[in-house]
């Protein structure tokens, strides 16, 4: 059944038919008339993600927005925050057909309104609009009779997302570095290529892929870990970059091979931007307000809409510079930045190619590697996986024996189920799903996945094996309630 998940419409491929998804994005384009940010003859930008269904969803959304008497227009494929990007600064609607990271029998569609995401409080505005089509323009089965041709991309809307970065950091500013990019199926597999070539390192691209690679950057697979390792100690790198799917979610290892967590890197390309306030989901890791680098810091729940929401009542308090990021690595840019005489206008949505460039960079002028950064945090470290097709109703079930009115034996429960793991339950906090602290100080996070039917574990604490050995044993409780 598709529907409106943490980032824009999610579903199976088999629910996501031609009929479906020209209904939603009718939908999507009525509701922005509505509120008077679309009207007939407008231009509204389209673009895609590498997954096989990607095309045929991209066609239906073309004859949607045609039906709307819009214009659409092909970006291509490309990463998300591109697509983002070229749409807010026309200032026209635009929509992404991707299911980010989630496996490639499911697919999706992430809108924007011209000045940036939809909003949570969106969704209700769309599903609210007429949502009948004439029958006879789709099949009993609900495919496009007369699907439009989709014209070749116009790439200029990936140059100025690629400009972006080149213009801001300096064309050589990466100059002597020897870095791998693990491209596997991810969309901005040649562009990071580019762009790391254009800023001088030397660049080897490794792993392409002609099958789809689901890549959840909170859920990282063994070979994912064995490939980072494998690369860098052979090909001597000085980093190794990949991204998910649709590039709104990135992943970088130094020399030691080992994938540094997003939310590690989120605080690092801030400290590294010179950000005062921060926004951050409650998932990500406290090592942000252990360290003292920055003035205020706001948590939210998971979901890159409920981000920006809360970076928008910042900036609307006077605070500044703004930044947020999500525990998967997306990093969202609220304020204008200068450097070297350049400005980095904002950009309110997960991106995965900045906070790989800061860190770089970073690191590069002050003449140190890469995980040298690193010393300047506090220990404190993340580890997360998830139990895949577990239902959402049953994922609710459980969690509420957590979530009564009365928080003493909420605490009680969480103790007597997950006491074993390391020890009793100190503090809760339900802001999205079951967090608790533990007397000892480590922490677990319980919630299911509002993308995909999925349970999903986070666990922090002192050393990444303690980490590691809690996450495995909360999964091992939580495989039990299946059953």
């Amino acid at each position: 059944m598709a529907a409106f998940g943490t980032s824009g419409l999610r579903g199976l491929v088999s629910d996501l038919t031609d009929q479906l998804v020209f209904i939603h994005v009718r939908a999507f384009l009525r509701y922005l008339r509505d509120i008077g940010e679309y009207q007939s003859g407008e231009k509204v930008i389209l673009g895609g993600d590498l997954r096989p269904s990607t095309p045929r969803i991209l066609t239906a959304s073309w004859a949607a927005v045609l039906a709307e008497e819009g214009k659409p227009q092909f970006a291509g494929y490309l990463p998300s925050p591109a697509l983002a990007f070229a749409g807010i600064s026309a200032g026209i609607p635009s929509l992404m057909v991707t299911g980010s990271h989630i496996p490639f029998d499911r697919n999706g569609i992430k809108f924007n309104r011209p000045h940036g995401e939809l909003m949570k409080a969106d969704e209700a505005g769309i599903l609210a609009q007429d949502m009948q089509v004439a029958a006879d323009l789709f099949t009993e089965q609900g495919a496009l009779l007369h699907p439009p041709l989709v014209p070749d991309a116009d790439l200029h809307y990936l140059q100025s997302y690629q400009n972006r970065y080149l213009d801001f950091f300096g064309k050589e500013s990466l100059a002597g570095l020897r870095l791998g990019v693990y491209q596997h199926s991810g969309v901005a597999r040649d562009l990071l290529v580019d762009i790391l070539a254009a800023m001088g390192a030397e660049v080897l691209p490794l792993g392409r892929s002609a099958e789809f690679v689901s890549l959840d950057t909170e859920a990282l697979r063994p070979e994912d870990t064995v490939f980072a390792q494998q690369a860098v100690a052979e090909h001597q790198l000085d980093a190794l970059l990949t991204t998910d799917g649709d590039a709104d979610r990135p992943m970088i290892a130094d020399t030691t091979g080992r994938w540094w967590r997003g939310d590690v890197l989120g605080v690092l390309t801030a400290r590294a931007l010179g950000a005062q306030t921060v926004v951050t989901p409650v998932s990500s890791n406290t090592a942000l307000e252990l360290s003292g680098l920055f003035t205020r810091v706001h948590r939210t729940r998971i979901g890159s809409p409920y981000v920006i929401e809360a970076m928008q009542v910042a900036l609307a308090a006077g605070e500044g510079p703004v930044v947020g990021y999500e525990a998967n690595g997306g990093f969202l840019l609220g304020s204008p930045l200068q450097q070297h005489g350049q400005t980095l206008q904002p950009l309110p949505t997960r991106d995965a190619i900045l906070p790989m460039l800061t860190v770089l960079t970073a690191a590069k002028q002050q003449g140190i590697a890469l995980a040298t950064l690193l010393d300047h945090l506090p220990p404190r470290f993340t580890a997360s996986d998830r139990l895949q097709d577990f239902p959402t109703r049953l994922s609710q079930q459980h969690l509420d024996a957590f979530r009564g009115t009365d928080n003493v034996l909420n605490l009680a429960a969480f103790s007597q189920t997950f006491g074993k793991v390391a020890g009793p339950a100190g503090s809760l906090d339900h802001t999205d799903g079951v967090r608790v602290t533990l007397e000892n100080g480590t922490i677990i996070h319980l919630r299911p996945s509002g993308n995909a039917p999925e349970l999903r574990c986070y666990s922090e604490a002192d050393s990444p094996e303690e980490a590691e050995r809690m996450l495995r044993a909360a999964l091992q409780i939580m495989h039990g309630w299946r059953h």
